[in-house]
């Protein structure tokens, strides 16, 4: 085997064997190594730079008094959160270890995250959530509509706070109505118990007393950790708001705050002021139904255009053709250019004469102004048969549709009259069936003969005949005349019977 010759733009040998990396190769390998060694951790520390993006996702930086770690969290991941994450929060995070090949910097990617310290409430939580489901309290056939235009709404909350403030500006924003406020502790020692008494109350109130009872009511609080909400998770306050016959829509905490009263309430708001917003009719709506009136006139008015533009079109159709009404102006287009140069030279003559150069215009001007003119006359010229073609383009087209839709009634029209002609042809062959067979002359083929007396007359019983009376008697193939005897039948005399008219083939015979 012969050697090659060594490539001149090869790269130059290396002294060392270890082999060479590019950075991403090193970037993605380290990725690899770190999610292999640690693709399953718990940590624990505290939220510091907490962020939620736009997209939805978190980033933050779990830390200790040694040391920190960032950390992301998906969207899917952060919807799922029963709390809300803030800086200086000790929790509990769970993912997998990763890095991030563009800044060289190691991450967790969350799963899961719960509030340090709190498994065990978490816990009782679920477990009383469990056991008051299986009561029946949480099924959906149990909840109530809330009412369209409440008059009045009841409202359990703190007197003091910001939530109560928020509902009733959002009330008298969208439509003011009639609020009563029963005040209670919404945290700590005996929240529970006020809230739970305040639901009843408004429930026993009478519909026709002093004070007017409520037509839906709201259980509003602000945001808070799990302690701060822990109140309406109490078991005697999901009763109470399962058992309420009034209407009732919880609005505890913020929108990634759950408890146990919005299992058992009618609706669940994620905050106060949405709440308000559920208990009230939204103005829009009237303005929904306005754009829809007027919606319905636009198109009862394009309906209308619809309908005039037909007619217009229908109008136009009985003006003359293109041609003929541009025919008369292209006749006077034609008799102006032949007296445009008589004009022209006229009208030259005329300045030399007023202004007395005749000699001063030189050849050259004149056929400049000449040549301008007969690029204007061209221009015109040209304009008017563009014209001219699109008219009688649609002229022809217009043409087209009417010779084809004429072609496709002719054929239609032919189709019908074939048919008309086979149903009448089946018609008279079945009446000519049915006269064949009703026919008197059917009786007579079968030995039958039919007696007539001079006038033509019908003879029906021989008692009516008188002796001498003269008699027709036609038999199926012709007819004997004989005289009658008084007393007796007929006398018939000895004459050749007269042969049946042949019947013209193909021909119905008269019924008479």
């Amino acid at each position: 085997m012969s050697a090659q010759p060594p490539d001149p733009i090869a790269e130059p040998t290396s002294s060392s064997n270890a082999p060479e990396w590019s950075v991403s190769e090193l970037s993605f390998a380290l990725k690899r190594t770190l999610e292999d060694a640690f693709g399953f951790v718990r940590l624990r520390g505290e939220i510091s730079g907490f962020k939620r993006h736009s997209s939805g996702h978190c980033y933050f930086t779990l830390k200790d008094e040694n040391a920190n770690i960032d950390a992301v969290m998906w969207r899917g991941n952060a919807a799922r959160l029963r709390f809300r994450p803030e800086d200086g929060l000790e929790v509990i995070a769970q993912g997998k270890i990763t890095t991030y090949p563009g800044r060289s910097k190691y991450q967790i990617v969350v799963d899961s995250l719960e509030p340090a310290g709190v498994g065990a409430l978490m816990a009782l939580l679920e477990e009383r959530r469990k056991a008051l489901a299986a009561e029946g309290l949480f099924d959906a056939d149990r909840k109530r509509a809330i009412p369209f235009l409440p008059r009045v709404i009841g409202v359990v909350t703190s007197p003091t706070g910001a939530v109560i403030r928020d509902i009733l500006h959002r009330l008298d924003d969208r439509f003011p109505r009639r609020v009563l406020v029963w005040p209670v502790a919404v945290q700590g020692e005996g929240a529970a118990a006020q809230v739970a008494a305040a639901i009843r109350g408004f429930n026993a109130l009478a519909p026709a007393g002093p004070v007017p009872r409520p037509d839906v009511l709201i259980v509003a609080r602000g945001g808070g950790s799990l302690e701060d909400l822990w109140a309406f998770n109490e078991e005697v306050v999901v009763r109470a708001a399962a058992e309420s016959a009034i209407p009732l829509i919880s609005a505890v905490g913020h929108e990634t705050d759950t408890t146990l009263i919005d299992f058992a309430s009618d609706r669940r708001a994620p905050t106060p002021t949405a709440a308000a917003e559920m208990a009230v009719p939204v103005r829009a709506d009237l303005l929904a139904t306005v754009a829809d009136f007027a919606r319905r006139q636009h198109a009862a008015a394009a309906r209308l255009m619809t309908e005039r533009r037909e007619k217009v079109r229908g109008l136009a159709r009985a003006l003359p053709r293109p041609d003929d009404l541009l025919a008369l102006a292209s006749q006077r287009l034609d008799t102006a250019r032949d007296r445009l140069p008589r004009a022209l030279k006229g009208l030259l003559d005329k300045g030399r004469a007023d202004l007395g150069v005749r000699g001063a215009l030189r050849p050259a001007v004149l056929s400049r102004m000449a040549e301008d003119r007969r690029a204007r006359l061209d221009d015109v010229a040209a304009r008017l048969a563009r014209a001219r073609g699109r008219a009688a383009a649609d002229t022809r087209e217009a043409l087209a549709r009417d010779r084809q839709r004429l072609v496709e009634l002719q054929a239609r029209s032919t189709r019908a009259v074939r048919q008309r002609i086979a149903v009448s042809a089946e018609r008279l062959t079945a009446t000519a069936k049915l006269l064949d067979t009703l026919s008197y002359r059917a009786t007579l083929a079968r030995g039958f003969a039919l007696v007539r007396d001079a006038d033509g007359r019908p003879v029906h019983a021989a008692a009516g005949i008188a002796g001498g009376v003269a008699l027709d008697i036609e038999f199926a193939d012709g007819h004997v005349r004989a005289t009658a005897e008084g007393g007796g039948g007929p006398t018939l005399p000895k004459q050749k019977a007269q042969p049946k008219p042949p019947t013209p083939a193909k021909q119905q015979g008269s019924l008479f």
